[in-house]
């Protein structure tokens, strides 16, 4: 989110995930902001990795998650993104976080819904036009973090809950899956790095386990 100067200025850029050469592989591919890229912690941290982990733990045959993500992007931003490096359409999941940046910067509600519904047709047409592939992770809630101290945490919680209430009338309409995460955000406020803000490998790790079962829904449903 645009937080800082530190925070953005330090922009992280998404990886490539190593190629996939075995065909049975199922390919992952991750869409969001710094949330998703794990801004402020190791590669092996961020929880589209542990969650690739957990569901090699599973039986399941993951490939390397190919994470499209950037610290301080918006909806319009990994949309633009998304037009400048184009991938395949060809994953058996795709997650999509996107939003806080929006919400952030003052953006109305409205034209997030319009933006966020665009990005989640993309999303579906990277995992074949089906978007029963397609896990929408919610928004979590920067303004019980330290790094909000100051603020109005009371309307930051009631702007990110009407976010997160746009984006799961969007996941349901379309037919894709929506998990909380929200609530593990409010509920370990000081899980965060040295930044104060972004969540640390722990939170990560729950985030990880909440999203597990409707990856692993959407994987075994195959």
């Amino acid at each position: 989110m645009r937080l800082l100067p530190l925070l953005l200025l330090a922009a992280c850029a998404a990886p490539t995930a190593p190629p996939v050469e075995n065909a049975s592989l199922l390919r992952y591919l991750a869409l969001g902001d710094s949330y998703t890229i794990g801004e402020g912690v190791a590669e092996p941290d961020r929880w589209p990795n542990v969650l690739a982990n957990l569901l090699r733990g599973e039986g399941l045959n993951v490939a390397p998650p190919l994470i499209v993500a950037r610290t301080g992007w918006t909806t319009d931003e990994l949309s633009a993104a998304l037009d400048r490096a184009e991938p395949s359409r060809a994953f058996d999941l795709v997650t999509l976080l996107i939003g806080v940046n929006n919400q952030y910067r003052g953006r109305g509600v409205d034209e997030y819904r319009a933006e966020f519904r665009a990005l989640l047709q993309r999303a579906a047409g990277y995992a074949g036009g089906d978007a029963r592939r397609v896990v929408v992770v919610s928004i979590p809630d920067w303004g019980v973090t330290p790094f909000a101290e100051g603020r109005d945490r009371t309307a930051i919680a009631r702007q990110i809950d009407a976010f997160n209430a746009a984006a799961r009338a969007e996941a349901e309409a379309a037919g894709a899956a929506f998990v909380d995460v929200t609530g593990v955000s409010r509920a370990r406020p000081d899980a965060v790095v040295a930044d104060g803000l972004h969540p640390s490998p722990a939170q990560y790790a729950a985030w990880a386990e909440a999203v597990l079962p409707a990856a692993r829904g959407v994987l075994t449903a195959r």
